[in-house]
């Protein structure tokens, strides 16, 4: 029989003893799979069960069993997927969220049995594994951007989202997981950290973050612009003025007539966003994406021959490789030996 949801994470079996110790141990046992759950970040988790639900469906679509997978049943999904236009890199992170279920429900997936391995060897020779990345917002893409705001609500609250999130190269989930101030909001697992003025500039500190699950935090410098019309600190001062923005998230959903919600705006609205006003601003929107902020930091401080470190440490990379690839990118031109060519 297939399982369409995600199996719940398990626990060690316990011995109850007495009426007290039944009921504390009771919310321990849940605690700790609460603990357990947060072991990977909320996007993760989040992506893990949308792609285990599409297994499962596959599966019941077909009349096969979903949990425990036979690895012909797995070489079949991927084969399919792989026919119906699917990336590598979806593939890869399916097969991840599979081999998570099974090992979550105890059971044995054998993802080395030919019918896995072949299979997913020949596809990634086929449809290849690179990926395709999206057009970094160098400087004067930022400038184009913002010179197509207005300065309503909505356009308050892009060109605060546009600057800060350039300026700080926080990962679109880290930017709108931010609040006015310290203290993350109640129940809102969605929190990443708060921004606190200071002489310098802005503070952002980050209580966790995508590579820093145990939470030991960072903290990031945004210093005052040299440009008030594209100064970071005071478009956000600003926004924060005309909403009336004391507490809470920082970045949140504006209605058509210019109304503020309580809510936290999302991720998904970082990357809508940019490429609205990518296009407002004549650059082609289908390049452009949340991520265009970060790696567009990355990249115009490279072009500037900004140091690895600086950037490797603004940008909180675990190592350099990810680093070094905006740097590359960013002097593909400048340091071409075709440019010594004489043409």
């Amino acid at each position: 029989m297939n399982s369409a949801a995600l199996p719940d994470l398990p626990t060690q079996p316990v011995t109850l003893r007495t009426g007290g110790a039944v009921d504390r141990l009771t919310a321990t046992a849940e605690k700790a799979k609460q603990y357990a759950e947060r072991a990977r970040s909320t996007n993760t988790r989040r992506a893990y069960k949308a792609d285990w639900d599409h297994f499962a469906a596959f599966c019941d679509g077909h009349g096969l069993t979903a949990l425990p997978a036979a690895p012909e049943t797995l070489g079949l999904y991927l084969t399919e997927m792989a026919e119906t236009g699917y990336k590598a890199s979806t593939l890869q992170r399916r097969l991840s969220a599979i081999r998570e279920a099974h090992r979550i429900a105890r059971h044995t997936l054998d993802t080395g049995h030919p019918a896995v391995r072949d299979v997913w060897r020949g596809i990634r020779g086929v449809i290849g594994t690179a990926k395709t990345p999206k057009a970094p917002a160098v400087g004067a893409d930022i400038l184009a951007m913002l010179a197509t705001l207005g300065y309503t609500t909505a356009g308050r609250r892009d060109r605060a989202l546009l600057l800060l999130g350039f300026a700080s190269a926080l990962r679109r989930s880290e930017l709108v997981g931010l609040d006015a101030g310290p203290g993350q909001t109640p129940g809102d697992p969605a929190g990443y950290g708060w921004i606190e003025f200071c002489d310098e500039g802005i503070r952002v500190h980050l209580a966790r973050s995508k590579t820093d699950q145990q939470g030991e935090g960072r903290t990031i410098g945004v210093p005052f612009g040299v440009h008030p019309d594209t100064c970071p600190v005071a478009a956000v001062r600003a926004w924060l003025d005309h909403a009336g923005i004391v507490h809470g998230p920082l970045f949140r959903p504006v209605g058509r007539a210019g109304t503020i919600r309580l809510d936290r705006l999302s991720d998904r609205s970082v990357a809508l966003i940019v490429k609205r006003v990518a296009e407002a601003a004549g650059l082609d929107p289908v390049g452009y994406a949340g991520h265009s902020l970060r790696s567009g930091h990355a990249t115009t401080v490279a072009m500037n021959d900004g140091d690895e470190r600086t950037i490797q440490a603004q940008l909180g990379h675990a190592s350099a490789e990810m680093t070094r690839r905006y740097i590359r990118e960013a002097n593909i031109f400048r340091r071409s030996s075709a440019g010594k060519l004489g043409l």
